[in-house]
């Protein structure tokens, strides 16, 4: 009959288990693209999908209350401290808020105007016009 020594019996077993182990491998990688797949269509519906998207996104950006600057002052001269303060808010356009709150010995008072293409219907203190340049122009004095 046939008689079979180690090394011939160990590359009959290869043989015999190779398809089974690829087989095996093959099934790894399938699941493991059909996880990529998965996460890549995760990714796309969570992404901008066109130019379109993109110009919706400037255009938010634009609207979003992102340039600010603070002058601090006194506004009396026998306070110290600088603890008075004007606060310019505004978006690319220039419109927001301006916030100024004047500091007293005996009392603090807060005001609040609103400012719409860079101006405001309402004067404004030279230190409320400081912070809005410096808010508009991104330097502080």
């Amino acid at each position: 009959m046939f008689g079979t020594n180690g090394v011939e019996a160990v590359v009959l077993l290869l043989v015999a288990l190779l398809p089974v182990a690829l087989l095996v491998v093959l099934a790894v990688l399938g699941v493991l693209v059909l996880r990529l797949r998965r996460q890549v269509d995760h990714l796309e519906r969570q992404r901008p999908v066109g130019a379109g998207d993109l110009e919706a996104l400037r255009a938010d950006l634009a609207q979003a209350l992102r340039h600010v600057a603070v002058v601090r002052y006194d506004a009396f001269g026998d306070m110290g401290g600088r603890l008075s303060f004007s606060a310019a808010i505004v978006d690319d356009r220039g419109d927001g808020v301006v916030l100024s709150s004047i500091h007293a010995r005996g009392e603090s008072r807060t005001y609040a105007k609103g400012i719409a293409a860079g101006g405001s219907d309402t004067t404004l203190t030279p230190e409320e016009q400081q912070a809005l340049s410096a808010a508009r122009t991104g330097r502080q004095r």
